[in-house]
């Protein structure tokens, strides 16, 4: 379900509906239809307004669908004022993103970060009304990861584990701040963008040794890896972390900060960019957005155009001629990787042998 505001471009409308139907199969669901209505402004009470919400109840009905997902964000009593008129299971676009980082979860640590954002999420959410939890059972889209006993726990117990879960990230953080000491001394660069944009594939290309899980899909990556790359003369650390997304949940932001601080010691910042997808710019926006987020929007930047080889005919010289210091790769053919490998290491021996350039442009990187 999503909202197209009046005066807004109906297009951008379309395509977070279509990242949305994306990230809705990711969590394992089957897209069975989408709506979109126009309003000036959202109602307080459902976002939608009760004939548009009776409207989905009758289908929901009819086609017998379990849950209604919407773009934007909803209130507490938004949901429950919804699942009263429509009958079924609402969640928005942040609780979707929540249930598919839980799948995605495998370390301890990207386990702890998933399930504190979800708990304070979820905590002003957990009222007598959600009488659909009884229906569902646990690993339903939405829940996963949660379950139903815990989120039967009363608000006290939840601010305990929440307050717990803290604990332990502080804890990581600290263990973290260590291994970064140890690596002192390393030209650092961090692959930094928006979630599929195949920058592990890329890390892979020009690691020395590649060891990044590679999968077409999103969020495939949750925990940073570190490897070397350069040469014995010329070397560096490379990083992969999380990708970002529209509309990332600020809870889950918040949760992996410590993660996502593997890019704040980078010396360097490859943004890479899927030169193949729609929206190319909004999608550099918002990982701008979540960059500046974390301090880092100062912070020398190479902005990398990825799958060239899948990009739309003319799409490389559009973005040569906007960016005319960004590099133009492709990771999974190999072309252009040389050559940022060389960018690279020339951003390492110049910081190596003065200070670090200021701004946003470092090698061939260009503005973000």
């Amino acid at each position: 379900m999503g909202v197209h505001r009046t005066g807004s471009a109906r297009a951008e409308t379309l395509d977070h509906l279509d990242e949305l139907a994306l990230l809705t199969e990711t969590a394992g669901g089957v897209v069975a239809g989408r709506i979109v209505q126009e309003r000036a402004r959202f109602d307080a009470a459902t976002l939608i307004g009760k004939g548009k919400a009776h409207e989905i109840a009758s289908r929901v009905k009819a086609e017998k669908i379990d849950l209604v997902i919407f773009d934007d964000e909803l209130q507490p009593a938004q949901i429950r004022n919804l699942e009263k008129i429509i009958g079924a299971a609402v969640i928005d676009r942040a609780a979707l993103i929540l249930d598919i980082f839980a799948g995605r979860a495998r370390t301890r640590e990207a386990r702890t970060q998933v399930e504190l954002a979800q708990l304070e999420y979820l905590l002003p959410r957990l009222t007598r009304q959600w009488q659909h939890l009884s229906r569902q059972a646990g690993g339903t889209i939405g829940l996963k990861g949660v379950g139903e006993t815990q989120l039967e726990l009363d608000r006290r117990l939840i601010r305990r584990r929440i307050a717990h879960l803290r604990l332990e990230l502080a804890k990581v953080e600290r263990s973290r701040k260590e291994r970064r000491r140890g690596r002192e001394g390393v030209f650092r660069a961090a692959l930094v963008g928006y979630t599929n944009a195949g920058k592990s594939t890329l890390f892979n290309a020009l690691a020395a040794a590649g060891a990044a899980r590679v999968e077409d899909r999103l969020f495939a990556t949750l925990d940073p890896l570190i490897r070397r790359g350069g040469t014995a003369s010329t070397p560096y650390l490379l990083v992969d972390t999380v990708g970002f997304i529209r509309k990332l949940p600020h809870d889950l932001v918040a949760s992996f900060r410590s993660t996502l601080e593997e890019s704040a010691d980078s010396e360097l910042i490859l943004h890479v960019v899927d030169l193949a997808q729609r929206g190319v710019e909004a999608r550099m926006a918002v990982t701008d957005e979540v960059l500046a987020g974390l301090g880092l929007r100062d912070r020398p930047t190479m902005v990398v155009f990825n799958k060239s080889d899948r990009a739309e005919a003319g799409a490389v010289e559009r973005m040569e001629s906007l960016y005319p210091d960004a590099l133009i790769v492709s990771a999974v053919r190999g072309d252009g990787v040389a050559a940022l490998a060389r960018a690279i290491a020339a951003a390492a021996r110049r910081s190596r042998g003065s200070e670090a350039p200021t701004g946003r442009t470092a090698a061939a990187g260009g503005s973000a």
